[in-house]
């Protein structure tokens, strides 16, 4: 082959450059691969297919690219930056460090690899604190670094130091006012903080920036769900004047009779079952507004949909509710904050979630669609086990490792109690608790979907019963 003019190998960077801007990426690397077949030490050509093969998650042969350049021009900072970036996705985290510490030892004023340092020390190696500092160097370098003054936030946060992590929120928001990670972070920080009310008000501000979904990459499930739900829309077109979800006049939850309290702290495993837990008000205000915005964004292999709050699952009314839950029940959530909340709503046809303990110290479960949907009153609710997870499991193994769970509950000897579902029930219960989805056998339709919400109080290590 003919060794490429420096007008061609200009080009072909060029070229290559513009097909990355583009997301062809096939392209640029074609176009890099050609420059390194006539060059095999073109540290440019090196570097740059590097960072694509990154970017496309070819994470072994991007780390390969990147240790070829670095081995042409060692004491180029970039590279060790990228690399340690490379490594810190194939879960070398201690490698990955030491790749930012050289990036910095070359180049001291990188507020980029501070950063990226600060991210692998909080995200992967929970040095909070380290990584507090770290984000610190990279914003005196970089005081208009937004990506890092929220990072900076979760540091703060993860140390309990909620007012602080409030404010490097609100710089990050100051420098990009439509930073959508920022206000959902600071819309957590403030649940945490009992600002309900001004959390809620954050999410919904973030989820009010979410671009259009792309139906192309939905599953059929999903697909069903959306034109039921663009079908039940087009029905109730100006029947309403106001939104759907907003605060209702006088309570949300139904005064307590005292029997819940009762129940957990006498029972063992902690399980307390309320019915009637809303007003009428609030029950049918929170159907609405679970039957209205498309907020579901999230699908499941097993047949149900997530609503999140950085999605849309955040309204006045569910404030409303959170705040007055714990209100109705001191003795259960004693000072616990709200952390976190979410709704599932399920196909009839397909399946629940699956075997799993969530991250808090109290889970309020409760339910919305009308008994009359449930064809089997026994069933449809949740199945609850008598055994915790250990405290020293980690999330994925807690929430997501069915066959670790059903080995461990087996050698336990654990038992299940099972709640049938009925409708404006709520269970309360140690989050810690081994808990799935029982049969669900609802009529088809869409307003005889399962709906339930979901209410997590309390730090799971930090303010477990």
């Amino acid at each position: 082959m003919t060794q490429p003019s420096p007008a061609d190998t200009q080009r072909l960077l060029l070229e290559a450059r513009e097909f990355r801007q583009k997301a062809r990426f096939e392209d640029a690397l074609a176009r890099y691969d050609q420059l390194l077949a006539h060059q095999p030490d073109f540290f440019e050509a090196l570097y740059n297919r590097g960072i694509l093969l990154w970017e496309m998650k070819r994470d072994e042969d991007a780390l390969a690219s990147l240790e070829k350049a670095i081995a042409i021009r060692p004491g180029y900072a970039a590279t060790w930056n990228n690399r340690g970036n490379v490594l810190r996705n194939l879960g070398r985290h201690e490698e990955a460090l030491a790749s930012f510490d050289q990036a910095l030892s070359l180049k001291p004023d990188f507020p980029g690899a501070h950063y990226n340092r600060a991210n692998v020390l909080l995200l992967n190696l929970k040095r909070a604190e380290d990584a507090l500092a770290a984000y610190d160097r990279a914003l005196a370098l970089n005081p208009g670094f937004a990506e890092a003054w929220n990072n900076r936030g979760n540091a703060l946060c993860s140390l309990g130091r909620l007012t602080q992590s409030l404010a490097s929120y609100d710089r990050a928001l100051a420098i990009r006012p439509d930073f959508i990670d920022a206000m959902n972070c600071r819309g957590q920080v403030l649940f945490e903080s009992n600002r309900i009310e001004e959390g809620i008000a954050s999410f919904m501000r973030a989820a009010a920036l979410i671009p259009g979904q792309n139906p192309l990459a939905d599953p059929p499930h999903k697909l069903r769900h959306d034109r039921e739900q663009q079908d039940y829309l087009a029905g109730i077109r100006g029947r309403y004047s106001a939104p759907a979800g907003a605060r209702v006049a006088g309570s949300a939850v139904a005064p307590s009779n005292g029997a819940a309290a009762e129940q957990w702290r006498t029972k063992k495993p902690q399980i307390a079952v309320v019915d009637n837990l809303l007003t009428p008000a609030a029950l049918e205000g929170l159907r609405r507004f679970c039957l209205e915005p498309p907020m579901w964004r999230r699908s499941y292999d097993n047949g149900y949909l997530g609503a999140f709050p950085e999605q849309g699952f955040a309204c006045p009314l569910l404030g409303q509710v959170a705040e007055e839950l714990r209100g109705a029940y001191p003795a259960i959530f004693r000072a616990h904050p709200l952390l976190y909340m979410w709704g599932f709503k399920y196909d009839s046809q397909l399946t629940g979630i699956a075997i799993h303990a969530d991250e808090s110290a109290v889970n309020v479960n409760f339910w919305l669609t009308p008994d009359d949907a449930n064809l089997d009153p026994q069933s449809g609710g949740l199945v609850i086990w008598d055994v915790a997870a250990p405290l020293n499991w980690d999330f994925p193994k807690f929430n997501a490792d069915s066959t670790a769970i059903r080995d461990f509950l087996a050698k336990a000897g654990a038992k299940s109690v099972t709640v049938p579902y009925r409708a404006n029930r709520a269970v309360i219960f140690d989050s810690d608790l081994f808990h799935e989805t029982d049969q669900i056998r609802f009529r088809e339709g869409y307003l005889n979907r399962r709906i339930n919400v979901t209410m997590l109080y309390g730090r799971r290590e930090r303010d477990h019963l």
